[in-house]
């Protein structure tokens, strides 16, 4: 029991923090930039790709023996699709708004290099049990990058936290202005760099890596 506790936590580790698919890998950064305007929508898009993450690990790790090798991308990709075509009917039904500002990016998750990329890298080679845990693990290290940038954006962007004005009115008439780059995708490059260059800079980052 122990040793399973300590393999999944390994797992969790490696994909949340030691090999973060964004910070580390460089995955998954055009969702970064287009949905991170509001802390809002990068919760629901980080719960859905985390999500068809982890289902779709599990489902084709429990399919790998039963797969031909020369049509495992089609499989992976039929996987994907379905479990997001499924996730963006419930958006659609429960957080209509919503839904809306995500527009064509829930459905760009079934292209998204994270997924496939676990898909191909780990459920392949690997038991579901393992499968679902490295998919959850790796997105909730998007999700974790993806909230942040979203904090910043538009906190710096409209001074809001999820939609709420958090920023006093005497802030602004001692002459705080918004910062309209923040709202941009530039702002999202900026603080994605940011936190691209902290997380390679602490312990388990890449520069204490090659020390």
């Amino acid at each position: 029991m122990q040793n399973n506790l300590s393999h999944y936590k390994e797992i969790l580790v490696k994909g949340i923090w030691r090999e973060n698919p964004v910070a580390y890998q460089v995955l998954g950064i055009c969702s970064a930039l287009a949905v991170t305007v509001k802390m809002s929508t990068a919760l629901v898009m980080s719960i859905a790709l985390t999500l068809v993450a982890g289902f779709s690990g599990l489902i084709i790790s429990s399919l790998r023996h039963l797969i031909p090798s020369n049509i495992r991308i089609i499989v992976e990709l039929t996987v994907i699709a379905s479990l997001v075509i499924v996730t963006d009917q419930i958006l659609q039904a429960y957080l209509y708004d919503i839904s809306k500002q995500l527009s064509i990016f829930v459905g760009l998750i079934i292209t998204n290099c994270i997924i496939l990329g676990r898909a191909e890298a780990f459920a392949l080679a690997n038991n579901p049990a393992d499968s679902f845990v490295d998919g959850i693990a790796n997105g909730l290290g998007y999700s974790m990058i993806l909230m942040a940038v979203a904090f910043f954006r538009e906190l710096l962007g409209s001074g809001q936290f999820f939609g709420i004005s958090v920023i006093p009115g005497f802030v602004y008439d001692m002459g705080f202005q918004d910062m309209g780059i923040m709202v941009l995708a530039p702002g999202a490059f900026f603080i994605i760099g940011l936190l691209v260059w902290l997380k390679n800079s602490l312990p388990g980052g890449i520069s204490h890596e090659k020390k």
